[in-house]
């Protein structure tokens, strides 16, 4: 009863009403388990409900609403029905369902299916494990109003995830997403959960759909491999425990690569991912293993996908040989300007296209669109808002890339979503280009450094554990929101961007404009020398990040490195301090 005191009454509540028979017993038992020794676990397990972020409803797998199992899964898809009958009354409703390699995932996504059944709407299932993209494209393909993928993409083996896809195949922006949350926030004891499980209204998703996305692939090319003698260009590609096995190694070979060696360690799908802390292809030591391999097979390119393939991380053989990690805003650079510059020798523009990138995305990808007066604009965090900005342009304008510096690219509006797989297959054709012209994917970067100066990024993360945290990190938000910074490293703030409020404010004018996009709680700060700095807790992760960007003039790499770092360092030393 101590123990219990320790706990606020309405957690204490919660956790309580789940020691009923309306839970199965090992549910109810981890629940007792908690309540009589762990009151700190069980805060934490039972303080929130998971809510839908930037990348849906994330969290670690266990009991509590603050956790992904089978009930916050049943309760989230109730509220999805609930909201979709509401939506489209009176209409025969489908709904697609994809999961990755994770542990529990393909339970998670059988759950799902059942409930929905259950609610009367017709389900299309994958039978195996596929990728993010896949399920994007499927949802538009077989023409469904909605769509689940069960994955918690790069983060680690505790976690699992519940993605959320409307009609056009992208992941829910406001009002939807708020929508649906008060929808699964309706349902407030499980037993509003339909039963009763239909098995005649779940269908397979077959072969069909698999091909076609393939075919949308391959027919996505600038260059044409084939025509080229590629059989030199040698390819390591590790899905690192992931679905991207299933469809990366065959594109590539159909583009014309024979020579894609796989990391075989890390080939099998596995949930526990169990050569890597974290499958995360942002995390060097994530492709240790694919660099090693592509040392000793003189490798042009190392190529790793995350666990359900929407992102990609790379690394390519420098001037000197060994093989070199590039960064998310390297990787979207590159792909803008092969991108781009394609479209200009084969003059397909029309004057209508546009790219897109978020606002902590490198300022580089802005200059490449303005030198080829191609028009970029900036979203927020998250590729949903990417995938917005696509829906409202369609019919009218022709959208040709997307980027975020978190690895997510998209070339192309077949899928609206990052896409892991078609991303592999263009940088794989970049580099086959560049290799016939006697140049690198390295020296092309050189390249774009040499014409639009050199930028550096670095990511600064604090993480903050449970409710504390979460309180801890609104209070540093309030705090910089309310500081009074006029400049940073020497050099004078000239705008501050506040998203929670929708106000950009000129230093130098002192005028205030709105900004054109949804609120979110991001401050951003930008300097004179063109640094900028941005401040954003994660919508998917107990942090808040610091993103900054920092642009030197470039006579050589190590001088345009090394000034860098030392602006970098100033500007985290100051801010932190701040």
């Amino acid at each position: 009863m101590a123990i219990q005191e320790k706990i606020p009454s309405a957690i204490l509540q919660r956790a309580q009403s789940w020691l009923t028979d309306a839970y199965d017993e090992q549910t109810r038992n981890e629940v007792k388990q908690l309540l009589a020794a762990q009151p700190e676990a069980l805060i934490d397990a039972f303080y929130k409900d998971l809510a839908f972020g930037t990348g849906g409803m994330r969290g670690i797998m266990g009991v509590g609403t603050n956790r992904i199992n089978n009930y916050t899964i049943a309760k989230a898809t109730q509220g999805l029905s609930n909201y979709l009958h509401h939506l489209y009354k009176d209409k025969l409703l489908q709904v697609a369902i994809a999961f990755d390699s994770r542990n529990n995932s393909q339970r998670f996504a059988q759950k799902a299916a059942a409930i929905l059944t259950a609610n009367g709407i017709e389900v299309y299932i994958f039978d195996d494990l596929y990728p993010t993209p896949l399920l994007s494209f499927a949802v538009r393909y077989l023409r469904c109003q909605a769509g689940i993928m069960i994955t918690a993409s790069h983060n680690p083996k505790e976690y699992n995830g519940y993605k959320v896809y409307g009609e056009e195949g992208a992941q829910l922006v406001v009002p939807a997403d708020q929508h649906v949350l008060q929808e699964v926030n309706k349902v407030q004891d499980i037993s509003a959960v339909k039963v009763g499980s239909d098995a005649s209204k779940i269908h397979s998703i077959d072969e069909e759909v698999v091909n076609a996305y393939k075919q949308q692939v391959l027919a996505q090319h600038f260059f044409d491999v084939k025509q080229c003698v590629t059989k030199d260009l040698k390819i390591v590609y590790t899905p690192l425990h992931g679905t991207g096995i299933q469809l990366i190694p065959k594109l590539l070979y159909h583009q014309g690569f024979k020579n894609v060696s796989i990391v075989e360690k890390q080939a099998t799908p596995h949930g526990d991912f169990p050569t890597v802390l974290s499958p995360n292809p942002e995390d060097p030591k994530a492709l240790e293993l694919a660099l090693q391999q592509a040392q000793q097979l003189e490798a042009d390119l190392v190529i790793g996908t995350d666990p359900d393939a929407d992102r990609v991380g790379i690394a390519v053989k420098s001037e000197n040989g060994p093989m070199q990690l590039l960064n998310g805003h390297q990787t979207g650079a590159l792909l803008s300007y092969y991108v781009l510059q394609s479209w200009a020798a084969k003059s397909k523009f029309r004057g209508n296209e546009f790219i897109v990138k978020t606002i902590v995305t490198t300022p580089l990808i802005e200059k490449i669109a303005a030198y080829f007066k191609v028009p970029c604009y900036n979203t927020l965090t998250g590729f949903k808002y990417i995938a917005a900005v696509i829906q409202k342009n369609e019919g009218i304008k022709k959208f040709l890339l997307g980027a975020e510096e978190s690895y997510g690219y998209l070339i192309g509006d077949f899928v609206r979503d990052k896409d892991g797989v078609s991303t592999a297959c263009m940088l794989a054709e970049m580099a086959a280009w560049l290799k016939t012209q006697d140049k690198s994917i390295y020296t092309f970067l050189l390249t774009l450094y040499q014409k639009f100066g050199y930028y550096q990024e670095q990511i600064h993360a604090i993480t903050q554990q449970g409710k504390q945290g979460a309180e801890a990190i609104k209070a540093m938000m309030q705090r910089y929101r309310a500081s009074d910074l006029k400049s940073l490293n020497n050099q004078r703030i000239v705008m501050i961007k506040d998203y929670w409020k929708g106000q950009a404010k000129d230093l130098l004018s002192g005028k205030t404009n709105k900004i054109a996009l949804p609120l979110s709680d991001v401050l951003q700060f930008i300097t004179e020398d063109e640094s900028m700095i941005s401040i954003r807790p994660s919508g998917t992760e107990p942090k808040i990040k610091f993103y900054f960007s920092v642009k030197v003039p470039f006579d050589n790499l190590p001088k345009a490195q090394q000034q860098a770092r030392e602006k970098l360092a100033c500007l985290k030393h100051e801010l932190l301090m701040a």
